[in-house]
């Protein structure tokens, strides 16, 4: 995700660039759905502007993958610092740390000799599942500004749904706010949510592609069933996904609506809605999410033995 998320960044700076050049982020869908904000200007000293990139690994084979993977990027991406075991070096040198490791591995790396130190008077971005604000507190100095965010694989292709915890008060909270919005912004959509909501977020947009998948995988196997050649039949499922997903955000339309101007009187729509039903398809995912919802509340917390 740390990839996605700066592989992100990287593109839309290199977009600005070539066809923006008084925008950051044209790509970005924020200004949609987040309310009284707007596209920042850029301006020569302007720090929400990212100017350098530092990405630490553990292994070396891992920093020589990274530095192909960004190197393909061109432009920017070739400025991209990997370094191996060099955490605290590069903390140092930042304004602000995306925290991207395994939630098992937090307490490590923030108590980490020299960490607290470094990260003192810094903006700390978490995306670890389970891993709360509080815990982390108690990990930095105060002065270390704690966020925590949620994106999730579709960040991957710059169409995902990051969360965000509402900002602690500080004199730089527009800044980071601003800050923030110009990292996930480049990856899809981002919202700002208190932290008690972060679980059912995590399985609802982080796990949710999973949940997805399988309806999707399930209407393609539907057509194949029916004669449909297997890729046309996937084909046509994932775009029909997309398209009403599309309908709903861009076109405010209710899925309850955009199902009713498809279902007509003694029609095949109908037909099919009433097997589903038959299924219980609405309770059965509805509990997945409220079953990974307790799930990702137990993550990155004490093991009860």
């Amino acid at each position: 995700m740390g990839i996605a998320i700066l592989s992100g960044v990287v593109a839309s700076l290199e977009s600005q660039s070539s066809t923006h050049p008084k925008h950051f982020f044209p790509n970005a869908k924020w200004e949609s759905h987040t309310p009284g904000t707007s596209t920042p200007v850029e301006s020569p000293d302007d720090p929400s502007l990212p100017s350098r990139f530092l990405a630490c690994v553990t292994r070396e084979d891992s920093a020589k993958k990274l530095r192909v993977t960004f190197g393909a990027l061109g432009g920017l991406g070739g400025t991209v610092e990997v370094l191996t075991g060099r955490n605290l070096e590069a903390v140092k040198q930042a304004d602000v740390v995306i925290l991207c490791c395994k939630p098992q591995q937090a307490h490590p790396i923030l108590n980490s000799d020299g960490m607290q130190d470094a990260l003192a008077d810094k903006l700390l971005i978490s995306i670890l599942a389970g891993v709360t604000i509080s815990q982390m507190r108690g990990w930095v100095l105060p002065s270390t500004r704690v966020v925590r965010a949620m994106p999730n694989t579709p960040c991957k292709i710059r169409e995902g749904m990051t969360v965000v915890s509402l900002l602690p008060d500080s004199a730089v909270a527009e800044l980071d706010r601003i800050i923030i919005l110009n990292i996930f912004s480049s990856i899809g959509r981002c919202r700002f949510l208190d932290e008690k909501h972060f679980d059912a977020c995590t399985a609802l947009s982080g796990s949710g592609p999973a949940f997805a998948c399988i309806f999707l995988e399930a209407m393609a196997d539907g057509g194949v069933m029916m004669g449909l050649p297997r890729a046309e039949a996937l084909e046509l499922a994932a775009q029909t996904l997309q398209g009403a997903a599309r309908m709903t955000l861009q076109a405010g339309a209710h899925p309850a609506q955009i199902k009713d101007t498809v279902t007509t009187p003694g029609g095949c729509t109908i037909a099919g809605l009433l097997a589903l039903e038959d299924g219980r398809v609405r309770s059965t995912i509805a509990r997945a999410i409220q079953i990974a919802t307790e799930r990702a509340s137990e993550l990155g917390q004490p093991s009860k033995k």
